[in-house]
């Protein structure tokens, strides 16, 4: 069974993810709207806006009016509350992928990692003084795969501020400033397809990470982000190899799910018609790439649990030690 399909590389079925964050007032949410009102070649109908920030994103419900072209069609949203888990997040995600999403914008996804429930109290839930980070980034790593993996454009809007850092300087521990940092783990910058500090409501951008082919469109710098450099980056995607959109769409929800395990693969690739199964896989059967990826997420949960149990029996005082 091949844990991967080799084949002539091609510019195809591309999903983007770009990062951006900024402090308050930087312009990081309406340029993020804009952004994938025209990623979504301008149909506001398949934009979603998952608001984590107390409803602040029904502010915006107008925003498109003042788009260019302008639309009153809305776009779509749901709002996350406490607890701000990994695993709600990745629920949220999916929730928006079945509604038919093709871009979605998350503001803000700082949460996930010091917000109420977050990776942070993930972390420390059991001994503070002996954090559980290994537990914690786990579960972020899960988050991002399905940023990475997910059947949509993802737009991530985070929060940022100023930093500092504890350095030994000519034998003396001092407090240096950093300057404004987003407030997410350190790599989700560089995992991301274009990753832009905003500044001045929007009117300045910080370059992290833009690949060259995009950076007449999100590396300028200097200006407004608008949905017409949303539209750029669309015609940029479909100037790719193009997919029959509704087999794409059924092969990137299949690869979402492996991560549930073999039994949930299962029902999934059964639920899809024999029309849309035989397109993904000539025989007819579930492609080998995904049968192993949900094996290796049912044996990886299985070790996780053995783990956890003898946790409990060495707290406990069971098992061998006991005796």
């Amino acid at each position: 069974m091949s844990v991967i399909n080799i084949r002539k590389a091609e510019r195809e079925g591309a999903r983007l993810v770009i990062v951006l964050p900024g402090i308050s007032g930087s312009g990081k949410t309406h340029t993020a709207l804009l952004l994938a009102y025209g990623l979504a070649n301008y149909d506001a109908s398949k934009v979603g806006f998952l608001d984590a920030e107390n409803r602040r994103g029904s502010l915006y419900a107008e925003a498109l009016r003042e788009a260019d072209p302008p639309t009153d069609e809305r776009f779509l949203i749901g709002d996350l509350y406490a607890p701000f888990s990994p695993q709600r997040y990745i629920d949220s995600i999916l929730a928006f992928q079945e509604a038919g999403v093709e871009v979605l914008v998350i503001d803000s996804g700082s949460h996930e990692w010091e917000g109420q429930g977050g990776c942070e109290d993930i972390a420390n839930a059991g001994n503070p003084r002996m954090p559980n980070w290994k537990l914690a980034k786990a579960e972020h790593k899960r988050f991002m795969n399905t940023l990475l993996q997910c059947d949509m454009h993802i737009i991530l809007c985070l929060r940022a501020r100023e930093k500092v850092e504890i350095k030994t300087v000519n034998g003396k521990r001092e407090v240096v400033p950093i300057g404004v940092q987003p407030v997410t783990e350190k790599n989700v910058l560089f995992e991301a397809t274009a990753s832009l500090m905003m500044w001045n409501e929007g009117r300045n951008q910080e370059v992290i990470k833009c690949p060259g082919e995009l950076r007449g469109i999100l590396g300028r710098g200097q200006g407004y982000i608008t949905a017409s450099d949303g539209a750029a980056l669309r015609a940029w995607v479909d100037g790719a190899k193009q997919l029959d959109r509704t087999i794409e769409h059924a092969r990137n929800s299949l690869r979402t799910v492996t991560e549930q395990g073999t039994d949930a693969l299962i029902k999934a690739w059964r639920a899809l018609p024999e029309a849309t199964r035989k397109a993904i896989n000539a025989e007819g059967t579930c492609p080998d790439e995904f049968k192993r990826a949900a094996q290796e997420f049912d044996a990886l949960r299985e070790r996780d649990s053995e783990r956890q149990t003898d946790g409990l029996n060495d707290e406990l005082g069971i098992g061998e030690a006991a005796e």
